[in-house]
């Protein structure tokens, strides 16, 4: 089990935008591996982008329930309908607020074995997948919640 720090808002690398991977290896299996530990061992996490642990490259790893998924390079090439929900991450413990997302995507990307795959997600899942992808694009949750006039609840992020 390799569990990672993850990195806490604040941390500029959680502001920089993620770099393609050009090919899926075996540092790349072991970094899909490494995501999945550290969301488990979190206790409450759902999702994990690389730069979370400080690694800008685009992987991301979620199970809302249904079975681990792994995305390397994700690409949401659908998406549709609208939900409004409750988020956190795991950058910001204690940090949660309402965000508006699409209801339904279809995100395309590379499994572990470097094959092109496509995931489908609706409610949670396209919640977690959207969530993940806009980390691997520098952006937070919480840029969300405030460009639509939200408040964050259980606690405040400094800037």
């Amino acid at each position: 089990m390799a569990v990672k720090i993850i990195r806490k808002e604040g941390d500029p690398v959680l502001r920089q935008v993620a770099r393609d991977i050009p090919e899926v290896t075996s540092n790349i299996q072991k970094l899909l591996t490494d995501l999945a530990d550290t969301m488990r061992d979190s206790g409450n996490g759902v999702g994990l982008a690389a730069n979370q642990i400080g690694i800008l490259k685009r992987a991301i790893v979620a199970d809302v329930g249904q079975g681990l998924i792994e995305l390397v390079n994700p690409v949401v090439i659908h998406s549709e309908g609208e939900q409004y929900g409750p988020e956190g991450c795991l950058s910001m413990p204690g940090v949660s607020g309402d965000v508006l997302r699409a209801a339904r995507v279809v995100v395309k990307g590379w499994d572990r074995n470097g094959e092109e795959i496509e995931v489908t997600g609706e409610g949670l899942l396209a919640r977690v997948l959207l969530h993940e992808i806009d980390h691997l694009n520098g952006i937070l949750f919480t840029d969300h919640v405030r460009r639509m006039g939200g408040q964050l609840h259980n606690g405040r992020v400094q800037r």
